[in-house]
């Protein structure tokens, strides 16, 4: 005798639609235990419960009036628990009147408003194309990565029947955002690479079309971004559509289903139990949904599989997405007059204040690598209606990672010095980390603290810095999904709030003036625009003379700014780096500026160094509006040779939205062996937030055309200059006209990737990749 197969959620949603109690309640059991484990992010006590009962009461009635999903039941079930918590929050806010909750069936993904513009990216965008069943295979196996085995039994498959229908899903997944490319028009050599990118991901390219896609991909920064997210779906589908179905707080909800076991039988008669203590306000609000539902479900139940129920189909009209066959609704019976239940009035007492609500996470900014400092950042929102308690947040650390003491006089040893923002935290060291401290945060606000580390020589890669927050009674974790990494962009400064990055900068060598041609390339103009070409003499500006080089940049702030940090760069053709005068814009005299720190680099034609010095009492001291003046670094003139400085800051701007912004200085070559450099953009926003980047280079070439940068969204056309996409290192920098031999400051616009991280590849040129300063959206 055959053993008969689970029925699949397709299977039982149609049963339901017949009439059959029994399926529902079998729904029920798969799914109650996911249902929970998001409720209990967003939602604390008894309040799961009902969230989760008032949930799956929506969909029955939904599903009985011939909306509600067709085969994706879990996806559907996530987004009716954010949308229920959603609307609850908005009814004891009295923000909905009773009539929007009964127009409710989510057809499409709820967007959170912490995540708006998130269903816009390729990879969501591909996603929500596919057909429910393969999207639902794709959820199940990719995005909570559960077993073949158990998820055979919601789609009515063997384990290896789930795994073929999630190969061709993924290959589905893959054409459909192969097809988005194509939808905005690439480039003419583009095309044909990317109608071949599928085939080249699965081995299916014959070797000398493979061939072909390697050589474009090598230096096509856009199909090369491309072709990275077509070999890594999973982690596309996780970063992107986990937080669009799942909410912000899909890590979370990731990490306790997979602690979480599934409910015993009976689950359809308990859910009808919790109907039982669902708040009277919120039965009264719904409008009758909730009750006539709960009829649903009694019906339901009392004539279990004996028969179907009958009546006439229900009028109200449900917005449902597509499916593949006309539903037939669940006939119900329509209570007489008498027996309709009499409307609870709204109670007439003030309500009660909301609870907190508080989400964490923890990042290394930009990345932790080996025998460099770095910076961990403890980002916390509260996203409930009642300011929490004191906050006290316990930071460990990775093995080899430990928090650097503050070098400031007059500061006790056993305090800790935050860099960022502080925003009232008080930090001291306990064992392997630190214990950090707040008064109560209050409703709907965010805080951040950043604390300085340093990073052994021999630090084993692994596990990331974790944080464990409490707050009165309330209790949570969070750790990074990054930890030490052999090589990156370790970051120099890192704040948030409502903050910006602004970059100057000029060069301090040009071409001789009386030579011919000279006074034209200065204008960016003529075919001699490199300093190959060139014997580079010092350029000197000031007409003081007590300097023999400078030159001046204009700066401008927003209006209101105040600066929160100021780094000075220099770099220079040379072996001995040294001092550098700089003046602020009023100012008669300059000052003269030590290095914090000086990198050494080898460049084709010898050794180059960039220096670095924190200026940030002077410059928030001075007038900053204006030209800045820097002059006399230790240099070396000639043919090919390069000096110049650059400004970089980090300021406020009331008219920005609340931010993220970090600076990375990794003195890096690339070129020749180095052609493409990826520099890991760690505890910024996920993908399509918008982002401003500043980037300081050395040794650019303008007619050494073939330099690309992008964020992951393709190459990115640089503000200045020639801006051209393909050659963005052309000797132009902000706040300087004409042109700036070897010295490139940039300003580039653009939004984060899947995997946020800034590549630079150069084809032909060889240059010095100085620093990184990149402002971007929060999504909290």
């Amino acid at each position: 005798m055959g053993v008969e197969s689970p029925r699949s959620d397709a299977d039982l949603l149609q049963a339901v639609r017949a009439g059959n109690a029994a399926a529902y309640g079998e729904l029920y059991e798969r799914h109650v235990a996911a249902a929970r484990a998001l409720a209990r992010q967003l939602v604390r006590g008894a309040e799961v419960d009902d969230v989760v009962a008032e949930s799956f009461t929506k969909i029955l009635d939904l599903v009985g009036r011939g909306g509600g999903p067709d085969s994706g039941f879990r996806t559907y079930l996530l987004t009716v628990v954010r949308r229920t918590v959603y609307d609850r929050s908005r009814v004891e806010s009295r923000q909905v009147t009773t009539g929007e909750i009964e127009l409710y069936d989510p057809g499409l993904p709820f967007v959170d408003p912490a995540l708006v513009g998130l269903e816009k990216s390729l990879i969501a965008r591909a996603y929500l194309s596919l057909p429910e069943r393969w999207r639902a295979v794709l959820w199940h196996t990719e995005v909570e990565r559960a077993k073949p085995a158990e998820v055979a039994p919601l789609l009515g498959l063997s384990a290896n029947g789930v795994a073929a229908l999630a190969y061709r899903a993924r290959e589905g997944l893959r054409q459909a955002y192969l097809q988005m490319h194509l939808g905005s028009p690439p480039q003419h050599d583009c095309r044909p690479v990317l109608g071949k990118m599928g085939a080249y991901v699965r081995g299916g390219l014959a070797r000398r079309d493979s061939k072909v896609v390697d050589e474009h991909v090598s230096g096509c920064e856009e199909c090369h971004g491309v072709l990275l997210e077509l070999t890594d779906v999973n982690r596309g589908l996780r970063v992107m559509v986990g937080p669009l179905i799942a909410g912000p707080l899909f890590g979370g909800y990731a990490a306790a289903l997979g602690k979480t076991g599934l409910v015993g039988a009976g689950g359809a008669l308990r859910l009808f139990g919790r109907l039982r203590r669902v708040p009277k306000q919120q039965v009264a609000v719904a409008g009758g949904t909730v009750a006539v539902a709960a009829a649903v479900l009694v019906a339901l139940l009392l004539v279990a599989d004996e028969m179907p129920i009958v009546r006439p189909p229900a009028s109200t009209a449900v917005a449902q997405p597509p499916v593949s066959e006309a539903p037939v609704p669940i006939p119900v019976p329509v209570p007489l007059p008498s027996e309709r239940p009499a409307p609870i009035p709204a109670p007439v007492k003030k309500d009660k204040p909301g609870k907190a609500r508080l989400r964490a996470t923890i990042d290394a900014l930009g990345s932790l690598v080996r025998a460099q400092p770095g910076i961990v950042g403890i980002r916390l929102r509260n996203y409930g209606e009642s300011p929490s308690e004191e906050l006290s947040a316990q930071v460990d650390l990775p093995d080899g990672v430990t928090l650097i003491p503050p070098a400031r006089r007059h500061q006790s040893a056993a305090r800790l010095g935050p860099v960022g923002t502080v925003d009232g935290w008080s930090c001291r060291p306990v064992g392997g980390g630190a214990r950090c401290a707040r008064q109560p945060l209050a409703a709907g606000q965010g805080t951040a603290v950043f604390l300085r580390v340093l990073v052994a020589d021999e630090a084993p890669q692994g596990a990331g810095p974790a944080v464990r927050i409490a707050a009165g009674p309330l209790r949570l974790q969070a750790r990074a999904e990054e930890g030490v990494r052999v090589s990156g962009a370790p970051a120099r400064f890192a704040t948030d709030g409502k903050v910006t990055v602004r970059a100057i900068g000029n060069t301090l060598l040009s071409c001789p003036a009386e030579r011919e041609g000279c006074l034209e390339t200065r204008r960016r103009q003529g075919t001699q625009r490199d300093n190959d070409l060139w014997p580079m003499t010092a350029l000197d500006h000031d007409e003081r003379p007590d300097t023999t080089s400078s030159s001046g940049a204009e700066l401008s702030l927003p209006k209101g700014s105040e600066v929160v940090w100021a780094g000075l760069y220099w770099s220079a053709a040379g072996e001995r780096a040294g001092p550098i005068k700089l003046r602020p814009p009023g100012r008669r005299k300059y000052a003269t500026i030590q290095p914090d720190e000086v990198t050494m680099r080898e460049l084709p034609l010898g050794a180059a160094y960039q220096a670095f010095a924190d200026v940030s009492d002077l410059v928030g001291g001075s007038r900053r509006n204006g030209t800045w003046w820097a002059a006399d670094i230790p240099m070396t003139t000639g043919a090919s040779r390069h000096a110049g400085w650059s400004l970089v800051l980090i300021v406020t701007d009331p008219s920005e939205p609340y931010s993220q912004a970090v600076v990375l200085d990794t003195a890096t070559v690339i070129g020749g062996a180095a052609r493409r450099v990826r520099v890991p953009l760690g505890g910024l926003s996920p993908a399509a937030a918008p982002a401003r980047l500043e980037l300081v280079t050395w040794e650019g070439d303008a007619d050494l055309k073939g330099d690309k940068v992008s964020l992951g969204s393709g190459p990115l056309i640089p503000g200045g200059g020639d801006r051209d996409r393909a050659n963005v290192f052309d000797g132009s920098s902000n706040g300087a006209a004409g042109m700036t031999f070897g010295t490139d400051i940039d300003t580039v616009g653009a939004e984060l990737g899947v995997d946020p991280g800034l590549t630079i590849v150069t084809d032909k040129d060889v240059v010095l990749f100085g620093v990184a300063a990149l402002s971007v959206r929060a999504r909290s």
